[in-house]
Order: structure tokens, then sequence, then C-alpha cells
């Protein structure tokens, strides 16, 4: 059959560039006005003509029809992709899966080509997009550490193989930079101490932490007489370790104010339980060990450059000790016994090097991060208890180590406080001088 009489099926673009030929042909049509209707050169036009009256209609047919791609993948490439995409990688999604391809298998191809294999054999992506939502959008800060957003999020993160965990993190809001994150057994304020601790040993102290209305942030007590006459308000602990260090506390009133740390559970809760998952952690210190090599990884991949250059970190200050901060901080009443009583607990406070005895004085009672409890006066260590186990520290809640409690046997008894004698009005004598007058009635 000769090219002229070869049937072929062409596409709507071809369809109207052979009416034009023949348009051409019969004389209704210059090659200028063709090239203006068709939007080419008109060169490539002249070339169009000369194939067409060759070959017809198939001449107008591209080259590369029928003909497998240059840069189309191998075959066995293509089933190994489909193969751990219907396993190892089924719950995936095609960015993520796309990555993992690179780094683990080195298999470099493009995401658009992943998501045409896993359509093509029936696999949909495990996380469906959502259509957005309109709202206001609030601009980034210009640079890194003016703002930090901080949540917990708590999630079947071991997927069975644990306990539920709280994950607890800290997102710059200028760079999405993933700052100070730790799991917890719950969402505590030693988890928040512990990262923004970390924070400011590794970067510096941020101006501004931006979170929600958690108990932890704000203290849920009534102000006292005391405090509203002097102005002041309740502080939970982290409040106050927000004011010793100069950071402001921006307060959201409803999870999208905060979207990025939002949108960051999203993204950990379907990549870093994967990473979890892989590593076969299975408590709280496994997952710790893996969240501390996953970071750097996700920070590669999401991090973006901050609108101006530099950072508002302020350096800690090198005489101060950060353990003196970051703790729980207590006030106490020593008894006559130079006892304090901590979460029903009698602990004994030794004789100092200035003073016998401290009773009735007024001694601050520090609570590490580490379970350790100190007692100080003045700003001097008088005695530091162990806690007996190696339980997550709580506010207000300590169990001494053995030998460190004093037995109630050999407490002192305070002496009970005297009832007062009832008063009886005064009766002047016969003699005083108020006797002396009549009384006028």
């Amino acid at each position: 059959m000769s090219p002229m009489n070869k049937k072929v099926t062409l596409s709507m673009n071809e369809i109207k560039r052979l009416d034009i030929m023949h348009k051409i042909e019969s004389k209704q049509l210059t090659s200028k006005q063709s090239a203006k209707q068709l939007g080419l050169s008109l060169r490539q036009v002249r070339r169009m003509i000369a194939s067409f009256r060759e070959q017809g209609a198939l001449g107008l047919v591209h080259g590369n029809r029928g003909r497998a791609a240059n840069n189309r993948i191998p075959e066995e490439t293509r089933a190994q992709v489909l193969e751990l995409a219907e396993k190892e990688y089924r719950d995936y999604n095609d960015s993520h899966f796309t990555e993992e391809l690179e780094e683990k298998y080195g298999i470099e191809i493009s995401r658009s080509t992943v998501r045409r294999i896993r359509r093509q054999a029936g696999l949909s992506s495990p996380r469906k997009r959502r259509p957005p939502r309109h709202r206001r959008r609030r601009e980034r800060r210009e640079k890194a550490g003016m703002l930090l957003q901080t949540d917990g999020s708590r999630h079947d993160w071991l997927e069975g193989r644990g306990q539920w965990l709280t994950l607890i993190a800290y997102i710059d809001d200028a760079n999405n930079e993933v700052l100070g994150a730790t799991f917890r057994d719950e969402e505590d304020a030693a988890g928040y101490f512990l990262g923004l601790q970390e924070i400011c040993m590794k970067r510096g102290i941020p101006g501004a932490i931006y979170a929600d209305r958690h108990t932890i942030f704000q203290s849920p007590v009534k102000a006292t007489i005391e405090q509203e006459l002097n102005g002041e308000q309740p502080r939970s602990q982290l409040g106050r370790l927000l004011d010793e260090l100069g950071i402001e506390l921006i307060v959201a009133r409803s999870p999208q104010a905060k979207g990025r740390v939002e949108r960051l559970w999203e993204t950990l809760q379907d990549r870093l339980v994967k990473a979890l998952r892989e590593a076969g952690a299975s408590d709280q210190e496994e997952a710790n060990q893996v969240l501390e090599s996953y970071l750097p990884k996700h920070n590669q991949r999401f991090m973006h450059e901050a609108a101006e250059p530099g950072t508002t970190y302020v350096p800690w200050p090198q005489e101060y000790q950060i353990k003196d901060f970051f703790c729980f901080k207590h006030t106490r009443r020593v008894t006559n016994d130079n006892t304090i009583s901590f979460d029903g607990h009698r602990l004994q406070i030794p004789p100092g090097p200035k003073r016998r005895s401290y009773a009735r004085a007024k001694v601050d009672v520090l609570q590490h991060l580490d379970g350790q409890l100190e007692v100080r006066y003045q700003g001097q260590s008088l005695v530091t208890f162990k806690q007996a186990s190696a339980h997550p520290v709580r506010v207000k809640k300590f169990e001494p180590a053995p030998g460190q409690e004093t037995p109630k046997s050999v407490l002192v008894q305070e002496e009970p406080a005297k009832t007062p004698k009832p008063r009886t009005p005064y009766k002047p004598a016969a003699n005083h001088p108020w006797r002396r007058y009549p009384q006028n009635r």
C-alpha cells in the first residue's frame, strides 16, 4: 500500500492541519495566511506542505508516533517500582515514595512518573487532598528566631508496637525548621522545658512563642488579692520560665492560627511514623533515638529561606547556669524541726554554714529536669534530694530515694498554739479620778 493510500488515525490538531492543506491546494489560502492561522512559522508550513504533497495525510503525523520515548524507563525498573508500591510502600504518598526510591534504591525518576505507574496499576494515594478553605493569610516573620510555634501531638506513633506517645515540637515561623522535638508519655510541662532548653543551648533565646491556651502555658488559678493589688497575674511554671528569659508568649485562639505546627503534625504522622516502623521502635527511648536521626533529613526537605538573612536568637549568657532557669520552682516554709513538706514527704534540712537552724525561714525548692530536688535559701544551696526512680518529672510530684525521707517517729512535735485568755473589761478603782466627778443624769 502506498503512503498516499495508507490509513491513519489523525488527532484533532492534525485534522485541522489537513483541512488547511486542502485549502492551500485549492488556492483558498496562501502559505503566509496558513502560518498565521496555525500559529507556526512560514518555513515550517512550507515543510508541512512538501510533506503533505509527498505522503498525503500521513505526512502530517508526527514522526515519533508509535515509537517508544527516548526517556522511557526500562521495563525492569517499572516492574520494580510497581512491586515496591504494592508491598512495602503501599501507604506512602507519591512524593515520599519518590524520595525513598532515590535514597534507598538509587532509582531516580520524577514524582509524576511514579504517580502514573501507581495510577495505571489502580493504586491511589493514601492521603486525599482536601480542598483549601478561604482564610486570611498571616505573613511569616522575617528572620529566624523571631517567633517559634509549639504544640503537642498525641498519636499512635508506634502503630501498636508500644503505648501511645505525645510528640512535643517547636517550629520556626520564618523558615519551617523543626527545633527541640521530643517524645513524652503525655503532654506535660517538662516536655516543653526540655525542647526549649535544647533550643537555647544550640541556637539561643528566641523572641516569642506562639502556643495554644493549654494550662501548661497559662495558669488556671485565679489571682489572689495581693497579686491583684500588685497588678500581677498567676503564672504557670512555663509562663514563669518565659518571663525570666524575656520571651513573649502569644496565645492562639484557634488551631488554624498556628497553622505551621498543625501542618507539621500532618507531615510527621505520615513520614515519621514510617521511619519509626522501619527502625522497629517500640518505646519512648527508641522513638527519641529515631527522631534525633530523622529531623535533619526532615529539615533538609521542608526548610526554606527566611525573608531576611541572619537570626534574632540571643546567645545564652555564659554567666548564667541553664539549670537555674529550666526547673520547676516552688516556695516552702521550714518547720521548727528544720523540715519541709513536699508531695506528702518530710525532708530534713541540715545545718548550714551561716546558720544552724532554718526554722520558720522561707526557702526555694527547685525541681530539676533530671528528677533531683534542691532546696535553696537566699540563693545558697542547702541540700539536694534524689528521686526514687527514673519516672518523668512532674510539677509538685516527687518520690525521694530510700533513706532520704525523715521518719515521722523522729520528727519534733511542734508546740500547740496557746489559746488566748478571755479579755475582761477594765473596771476603775473607787478613788479613780473618773469617780470624783458626779455624773450628769
